[in-house]
């Protein structure tokens, strides 16, 4: 909001400029588990009020580059009145482009540079780090107090096997690239979000231990829908992990459990929409 206010009273658009692989996995060959995908990123962008979003490929060369090259680069290609970052921020080669660093750049290059200090919520910082840790463990509820919304998984819906609909139970199984972050295997309670409609969802995350497949895969029941989603994009909202992954004896203690997971998640999820209106109505 601040960013924006700035960029009004300037009469000038707001620019996010995004790097894409991460450093990490570029320089020190550390496995991509990204939080956001590049159209994700965008997106959330968009809708925070951000009006052109960016997405510079991050590589060898562009590792190479001073802080003065690059910021020498943005100016030309954007000559910015105002550059905002983190109080924690470096870039450029050895990361010799500190907030002081930037500072100085901004009196040669005609910037401002405006930095934000950490986010810290219930008095921890707020990291990208934290939050996948968080995930992995499928601590999704407190990995979204972090983030300030749901974790959320974007996907097409492909054909799976049809175990889902001989259950009783039919699945939208998700297509999704293997650099997104997957949360611990288990069972969660959550949103689906196709088009304009939104349903309640039983989502599960892992390997589907009973008919013992090997591949991580995401499917989800939609409490509610009849219908067909092959080939449609849907996005699920982790709201709460309801249990790990169990392997069963035989289909009908599954099946058992399944309905009981449902009970669950449409418990979970009134209580979640209750408390929403309650906080909005105070």
């Amino acid at each position: 909001n601040q960013a924006r206010q700035e960029a009004r009273s300037l009469g000038v658009p707001v620019a996010c400029v995004s790097f894409f692989p991460s450093p990490d996995s570029v320089l020190a060959g550390a496995p991509a588990r990204y939080l956001l995908l590049p159209a994700e990123r965008a997106d959330l962008m968009l809708s925070l009020g951000v009006d052109l979003v960016i997405l510079a490929r991050f590589d060898e060369t562009v590792a190479a580059l001073t802080a003065p090259a690059f910021m020498g680069r943005l100016q030309i290609a954007l000559n910015p009145r105002q550059v905002w970052v983190g109080e924690d921020f470096a870039l450029g080669r050895g990361r010799g482009g500190t907030p002081s660093v930037l500072a100085d750049l901004g009196r040669e290059l005609g910037y401002v540079l405006r930095v934000l200090p950490r986010c810290r919520v219930d008095g921890e910082v707020v990291s990208a780090t934290l939050i996948r840790d968080l995930l992995c463990r499928g601590e999704v509820e407190k990995a979204a107090r972090l983030l300030g919304r749901p974790y959320s998984l974007r996907g097409e819906v492909r054909h799976g096997v049809g175990r889902g609909r001989r259950l009783g139970f039919p699945t939208a199984n998700l297509a999704l690239p293997k650099e997104k972050l997957l949360p611990a295997d288990g069972v969660y309670a959550g949103w689906a979000r196709t088009g304009r409609s939104v349903y309640p969802a039983a989502i599960n995350v892992g390997t589907n231990p009973t008919f013992e497949d090997r591949a991580r895969s995401v499917e989800a029941f939609l409490l509610g829908f009849d219908g067909d989603l092959y080939g449609a994009e849907i996005e699920l909202e982790m709201v709460a992990r309801l249990r790990p992954e169990v392997k069963f004896g035989n289909i009908e203690q599954l099946q058992r459990q399944l309905t009981a997971d449902v009970a669950a998640v449409s418990r979970i999820l009134a209580t979640s929409v209750s408390e929403a209106a309650t906080c909005v109505r105070g």
